[in-house]
């Protein structure tokens, strides 16, 4: 019996190893990826091209023209940001101004469709930020919306220092849906005034765990709770509390939800999550068919954008 229970013993410590162990390598795989950054731009100006073939050469003409200029501001952590903004189209009749968040891994660059949309159709002043970790922006990990939240409410406010507008939407896809959503349960200034999410996950903890099980068949425990104990050690804050279901319970702003129905990275069932955790305020859905991860524009480019002007027009009526 006491040989049993040494044995028990030892199982008990290589298990509890194995998953420490475990928890730190899925932590530096999903807040350390590589290649990222700046070092990963050339990659992604062919995403870019991919999602709206020309965009760049159109984002590089008017960057050559000084019409798209870089900035920067001090992020969390004390780390420099950056973004590059334009006016609009028409600026004397400039419609309002977005804030486009790109997605985990990507950068200002990729979501260059939704700021052509923005500027050049619906006449919006355009302020396309770097997220922690991503781009040319600083940082020591990526932050999956929680912490990049309250950066992109500073982004908005040099946004509205720039232009005064009295209406500005924050449009985010995938990571950065989801840091629009987690941002819109905050306290913020009365001119953000609507939310477009488009394939946002419902939190942190859901999404890797979702991740585990499509990937490695694993469930949470131990691995996803070790690598939880882990980033909040390392970077103080934790997977659970990264959650847009709880902030979108705070949120009274009009907001579109977008999701694709042959979505398998961030699964539909999050949409439903995070569609009804909003229960104040105007809300709309559009579930894109036929649409993957990330794809819905591409895949319906015409309907997409008249959905999100139509909500736009729409979210102006309600404030």
């Amino acid at each position: 019996m006491r040989n049993i229970f040494r044995l028990i013993a030892i199982l008990a410590v290589i298990l509890c190893v194995a998953s420490c162990l475990a928890g730190k390598y899925l932590c530096n795989r999903v807040l350390k990826p590589e290649p990222h950054g700046e070092a990963d731009i050339e990659r992604t100006r062919h995403k870019a091209d991919s999602l709206l073939p020309g965009v760049i050469a159109w984002y590089d003409s008017l960057h050559l023209a000084g019409i798209f200029r870089d900035t920067t501001l001090t992020g969390g952590g004390d780390c420099t940001l950056h973004a590059v903004f334009a006016p609009a189209a028409a600026p004397a009749e400039a419609q309002g101004t977005a804030v486009v968040v790109h997605g985990y891994t990507d950068n200002h660059l990729v979501f260059l469709y939704l700021v052509k949309m923005y500027r050049d159709t619906f006449n919006y002043n355009v302020m396309v930020p770097d997220l922690h970790y991503h781009g040319y922006s600083g940082g020591d990990a990526v932050q999956m919306g929680w912490l990049d939240r309250l950066d992109v409410e500073k982004w908005a406010e040099m946004a509205h220092a720039l232009w005064n507008d009295d209406f500005m939407v924050v449009h985010g896809v995938s990571m950065g849906a989801a840091t629009a959503m987690m941002m819109s349960g905050d306290s913020l200034p009365p001119y953000i005034r609507a939310f477009v999410e488009d394939c946002g996950y419902a939190s942190v903890w859901d999404q890797l765990k979702a991740n585990l099980k499509q990937s490695f068949h694993l469930p949470p425990f131990p691995v996803l709770h070790s690598a939880n104990v882990v980033c909040r050690k390392r970077y103080g804050w934790d997977f659970k509390e990264a959650s847009s279901v709880k902030q979108l319970a705070k949120c009274e702003r009009p907001m579109l939800f977008i999701h694709g129905d042959a979505d398998d990275f961030v699964p539909l069932t999050h949409l439903r999550m995070n569609y009804d955790a909003k229960v104040n305020g105007y809300k709309e859905m559009w579930v894109a068919e036929g649409a993957v991860h990330a794809n819905a524009y591409a895949k319906h480019p015409e309907e997409y954008t008249r959905r999100v002007q139509a909500f736009l027009e729409k979210a102006k009526t309600l404030n």
